[in-house]
């Protein structure tokens, strides 16, 4: 599977904006549009566009955060109609080897919403680990930058 993270630009905005996540999943994560109107106030936080080929499938935002010193993979998330395939867990290993290039980054942090079991699974597949940490009322999980990567199939969807 031949994944890239693409900037976003105004060729490729409306088509990123317009991704969709299943009805179910729209309280486990912000808009696109919410998330690059972020990354314009915050510009640390680097949005792009995920594609599978020349196909976008989905949205990721990385990044440090200023506040705390810690780099975030802050948003990730896989339009509906290609939930299933992989891509998750593919973007989330470009978002890990792009940290990988920054050299003061030795650890990831996310968050996820409780209900959120598919993506806790997702994330444990790649070698997350909870942290015991709980940041507005989500769940955080770490993973060490020293550890190789797990990139055996995650066994829920995402």
């Amino acid at each position: 599977m031949s994944i890239s993270l693409r900037e976003i630009t105004p060729e490729n905005f409306k088509e990123c904006v317009n991704l969709k996540v299943n009805d179910a999943q729209n309280t486990f994560i912000a808009s696109n549009v919410m998330s690059i109107a972020e990354s314009k106030i915050y510009p640390t936080h680097l949005p792009f566009a995920v594609y599978a080929d020349n196909e976008m499938v989905g949205f990721v935002m990385y990044g440090l955060d200023t506040d705390d010193g810690r780099y975030y993979l802050g948003r990730l998330m896989i339009d509906k109609k290609f939930q299933g395939k992989g891509y998750g867990k593919a973007a989330t290993l470009a978002v890990i080897e792009k940290l990988r290039e920054i050299s003061d980054c030795r650890e990831i942090y996310l968050s996820f919403v409780p209900e959120n079991t598919n993506a806790e699974a997702l994330y444990k597949s790649i070698g997350f680990e909870r942290t015991g940490e709980i940041a507005h009322g989500e769940i955080m999980m770490r993973f060490d930058l020293n550890k190789q990567v797990n990139n055996e199939q995650p066994t829920t969807n995402n």
